[in-house]
């Protein structure tokens, strides 16, 4: 009985350590495959689609009534004389006006101590506690069966302070109008110098509204924006770790 009463605690405590490693053999194979790539962008999803999405309802004015003016060289939300010239279909082109200024400042600072112990004593169970010593490699002493005790301390501090100013200018293209007007652009810029290629995109959904008269529209006001700007070549091989050095800070548990 006694050996039948330690194998589900056996058991699951192999099971137990066949999870964690396979989980952390995971996360290791997923930054070994990702050795030397840029970091991912999430795709453009539909966010109603997302858990926990829930519709938004406000108090709306009513819908101001139509004039219409027949004998009017002006057509109602056009800004040119002849025609707008905004992009509002499949394949135009407009600028996007890339102008992010973030400032940021955390200072974190956390002190965790710990300090366990238990003990337990095994003085009479049915008169099995005699029948120790023959699952045991040594003498038992069932007063004192279990002493545990564990300490631990963390203690860990951070400080981030960043401050980026990006100001650029790309030229994107309208690859799909939603059904409720908007419009979804790409834009993709590469400019090589001798053997750097800097790389420039810039996706993301705009209304029609928020494109100025001069046909651009600043990057605040792009939803679902994905933004990216790095490089290929020589200087970007040069700032990053070397292979092993990555495979080594991946794999080295200390």
């Amino acid at each position: 009985m006694t050996h039948l009463s330690l194998k589900p605690a056996l058991k699951f405590t192999v099971l137990l350590g066949l999870a964690l490693s396979l989980a952390a053999c995971n996360s290791t194979y997923s930054r070994l495959a990702n050795i030397g790539e840029m970091p991912p962008q999430s795709k453009i999803e539909n966010p109603v689609s997302q858990r926990g999405y829930k519709p938004v309802t406000l108090p709306m004015p009513r819908p101001a009534p139509v004039i219409q003016q027949a004998n009017s060289l002006w057509r109602p939300g056009s800004r040119a004389f002849f025609k707008d010239q905004r992009a509002n279909r499949i394949g135009d082109i407009l600028t996007v006006m890339i102008q992010i200024e973030d400032k940021a400042t955390l200072n974190n600072s956390t002190t965790t101590s710990r300090d366990n112990s238990e003990k337990a004593g095994i003085t009479n169970l049915l008169g099995m506690e005699t029948q120790l010593a023959q699952v045991f490699p040594e003498a038992v002493v069932p007063a004192t069966a279990a002493d545990l005790g564990s300490k631990s301390s963390v203690k860990g501090s951070g400080v981030v302070a960043r401050n980026e100013t990006i100001k650029m200018e790309i030229a994107a293209i309208v690859t799909q109008i939603l059904p409720n007007g908007n419009m979804v652009i790409s834009g993709r810029q590469e400019i090589r110098v001798n053997y750097e290629n800097r790389e420039l995109t810039v996706t993301g959904v705009v209304r029609p509204e928020d494109i100025s008269s001069t046909n651009t529209i600043e990057s605040s006001k792009i939803a679902e924006a994905r933004m990216s700007y790095g490089g290929r070549g020589d200087l970007t091989e040069v700032q990053q770790a070397r292979y092993g050095q990555q495979i080594f800070d991946i794999i080295f548990p200390f």
